[in-house]
């Protein structure tokens, strides 16, 4: 299928951001420590809800998640980007304050679209971006400095959201790359994200090529997400995967799900509502695994006729409804 996502990769050169870091940040409010055992019926009873009458959908599994869990109970609304790229989503389009109000506004205005779906805003922050030039570790990635994630969650700490860290790996891989994270993913307010278009397995310049993960690189993931929920006591955590074409994932159907971890295929493409609806049906609907997630361009699925956003209630009407709203 043709490729409906724009490449924007970030320039070698990062400027150093000089917010409060994350160590000051109470996070105690992100960690329950008297949860109560998972309500097993609502939750059948919200996924049944979400398939809006599919025949594949939900996904049936007997890996209930652990108590805390975010999904199906609230939709998460999303703001994805680099704070020091304009190009690469809303996120860092805008200054910190104009852009979590938009954000805040987005929450409402999904709350409005569904009034039985309590909705967490989220700040999913590209922490590793993928680069053309093969930078000092000759990996095609560029990995912010941690003081860069500290502000991003400071700022989530303003509006009370969560945060999503996200790899573009390049010629790196997740098994390289995510443990050094573990710092921030064993706070219970930090998730994480793949993007399979830039895991330059085959040798490609990221942004030549689009990328892929196996569901062997996936099952690594939720592997070492479950160890971190298991050994501080975390709740389960949520792991998006992004998605618009078949080779981006493959072996979906190997996916290991796990009750430590919430797994989200994000529909990453832009362009018009249909061809958008059409990336979500063959790629995200007719190869289930657990949740979905559906990302909305500001700029990009306006581009060409009819020139227009897909609506809530459009989205809301897929099959089954994504849980994960993600703009850029």
């Amino acid at each position: 299928m043709k490729n409906i996502k724009s490449i924007f990769l970030l320039p070698i050169f990062v400027c150093f951001f000089g917010a409060a870091q994350a160590s000051a940040v109470k996070i105690d409010r992100f960690r329950d420590t008297s949860l109560k055992p998972l309500d097993t019926a609502r939750y059948d009873s919200l996924m049944r809800k979400l398939a809006n009458g599919h025949k594949r959908w939900p996904v049936k599994t007997k890996a209930y998640p652990l108590p805390g869990a975010i999904l199906p109970f609230n939709r998460i609304v999303a703001y994805y980007g680099n704070m020091y790229s304009k190009n690469m989503g809303v996120l860092g389009q805008y200054p910190p304050k104009i852009m979590l109000a938009k954000l805040k506004a987005e929450v409402k205005n999904w709350e409005k679209a569904d009034t039985a779906t309590p909705v967490i805003p989220a700040l999913h922050y590209i922490c590793v971006t993928a680069q053309a030039d093969a930078g000092r570790n000759g990996l095609h990635n560029l990995r912010m400095p941690f003081k860069h994630i500290d502000s991003v969650l400071h700022m989530a700490a303003s509006i009370n959201a969560i945060v999503f860290l996200d790899l573009q790996v390049g010629f790196s891989t997740v098994q390289k790359e995510v443990p050094l994270l573990e710092k921030y993913l064993s706070m219970p307010n930090v998730h994480l994200g793949i993007d399979p278009e830039f895991s330059m397995k085959e040798g490609s310049i990221p942004g030549k090529r689009i990328g892929t993960f196996d569901a062997e690189d996936i099952n690594y993931v939720t592997g070492y997400l479950a160890g971190l929920v298991k050994k501080n006591n975390l709740p389960p955590k949520i792991f998006i995967v992004h998605r618009f074409t078949k080779k981006m994932v493959t072996n979906y159907q190997n996916v290991k799900l796990r009750p430590e971890v919430q797994f989200v295929m994000d529909m990453d493409g832009w362009g018009g509502p249909d061809l958008k609806k059409g990336t979500y049906h063959y790629f995200i609907e007719g190869e289930p695994v657990q949740f979905t997630g559906f990302k909305l361009f500001y700029k990009n699925d306006i581009q060409k006729p009819p020139h227009r956003l897909l609506t809530m209630k459009e989205v809301l009407q897929l099959k089954p409804a994504p849980i994960y709203i993600q703009y850029q």
